[in-house]
């Protein structure tokens, strides 16, 4: 996948994830301490998060943005049998009627499906709102923030994960989000999928994620599994990660594990990361990698 704006580089790294509640960031100082902080937010007014981040003056260089899934759609086509250059064009009409952003107010970008034995090549098509993307770009560049690069939460993730021959499924959430499963192979991102129901998983208690939460969230782990080999053709996955910043997240990932039959195991971070701001890590290392 591309990126929406393109910056020249800097040695002051930004990474910011929009979320329902609060503005995370993450910001890494060419020749300072990392700092982690986040903004509340009310009533999801990301607008004045946004000036307020933009508005502090130890802030500067590179800016790397996280879009929470109320800000983007995606969804799965084949690819047009069009000229490179006119791929976003010809998808801009192909994806009107199945997402809700108007043609007129759209902007959108691709990355590449797996491609299967004698199939079409799909594509997977991420559209925003054009407006909604213009206004954050001019908050944050009004003062001397430079806004690099705008990807989802997926790729936010991804990033996280360390070069791996073997396919791995993530389990990942930010706060107050829904869970996010991936299943990354080689640095790709073959599927990926927004489970519902499982916003507040974090509040639950041991005996309360053992009365129905394990069983249910294992089943969508099944599903995700069973997909990815037998429709995608890939051999079973061996190990799944979890990245959900919650009390339980150790106790959870050993009762998955017996459910799955699969080893899993808590996605190691910096220690100046906390878990609830990965995300925010996320973007800076997925510009750093190129995995979009």
């Amino acid at each position: 996948m591309t990126k929406f704006f393109v910056k020249k580089e800097s040695h002051h790294q930004l990474g910011i994830s929009l979320r329902q509640d609060a503005l995370v960031f993450c910001y890494f100082p060419e020749n300072s301490a990392p700092q982690a902080q986040e903004i509340p937010l009310i009533d999801n007014n990301y607008q004045l998060g946004l000036m307020k981040l933009a508005e502090d003056g130890s802030l500067k260089g590179e800016c790397h943005l996280v879009l929470s899934s109320q800000f983007y759609q995606v969804v799965q086509l084949d690819k047009p049998q069009v000229p490179p250059d006119e791929i976003n064009a010809a998808l801009k009409w192909q994806v009107k009627d199945l997402v809700t952003f108007p043609p007129e107010d759209m902007v959108l970008d691709y990355f590449d499906a797996p491609q299967l034995p004698n199939s079409p090549q799909k594509i997977n098509v991420v559209c925003a709102r054009q407006s909604v993307l213009k206004e954050m770009v001019t908050l944050l560049q009004e003062k001397r923030l430079r806004l690099k690069s705008i990807i989802t939460e997926e790729f936010a993730f991804s990033a996280l994960l360390p070069p791996e021959e073997d396919a791995c499924l993530l389990v990942c959430q930010q706060p107050h989000e829904e869970i996010v499963l991936i299943i990354i192979k080689q640095g790709q991102i073959y599927f990926h999928r927004r489970l519902r129901g499982f916003s507040e998983i974090a509040r639950r208690s041991e005996l309360e994620l053992q009365a129905g939460v394990v069983d249910a969230l294992s089943l969508e782990i099944q599903r995700s599994s069973d997909f990815f080999e037998r429709q995608l053709k890939q051999a079973p996955i061996k190990h799944i990660r979890l990245m959900l910043p919650m009390a339980q997240e150790a106790f959870l990932a050993e009762k998955l594990g017996e459910n799955t039959n699969m080893p899993v195991t808590l996605l190691a971070l910096e220690e100046s990361v906390p878990r609830e701001k990965s995300a925010a890590r996320g973007a800076i290392l997925a510009d750093r990698r190129g995995v979009f």
